[in-house]
């Protein structure tokens, strides 16, 4: 969280690079040096990876990167909307875990509406910001 209030007051400012820069290298360091520093306490033995990681969470991991990828190709911006999917996918990813940690009836019918409609209009959606026109930036010297 500390690093979302970062990143949102920097953007309310106006200085966007630092609120990306704060994302990218909070996430950088949990996974490098939070799961470095973790390994080498746990001695010979190792980190243990649970199997509900590797059947579930590693492929939300998959998704989201390939979903960042057209906002990151069509001309390095993320726009509102696009940050609010990013947040309703994050909503919908801890209620799923809340779901499945208590074992809730709902959690069959949420997978299913994730699956049925929420993924199809992911693909969807990158499909046509890939494939939409994208405005050329104007040549150095011209007048807008």
């Amino acid at each position: 969280m500390p690093e979302v209030a970062t990143s949102v007051m920097a953007a309310i400012k106006g200085e966007r690079d630092i609120a990306v820069g704060n994302v990218v290298g909070s996430n950088t360091f949990n996974l490098l040096g939070c799961l470095g520093l973790s390994s080498l306490a746990a001695g010979s033995a190792g980190l243990t990876v649970p199997p509900a990681v590797l059947g579930f969470d590693l492929w939300v991991m998959i998704a989201t990167a390939l979903a960042c990828l057209p906002v990151f190709m069509t001309g390095r911006e993320i726009a509102r909307w696009e940050g609010a999917v990013f947040l309703g996918y994050y909503v919908a990813y801890v209620a799923y875990l809340i779901l499945a940690a208590q074992q809730h009836d709902a959690l069959g019918w949420f997978s299913g509406a994730m699956m049925g409609f929420v993924v199809p209009l992911t693909v969807i959606t990158l499909v046509v910001v890939l494939l939409r026109p994208r405005a050329r930036p104007a040549p150095p010297g011209s007048t807008p």
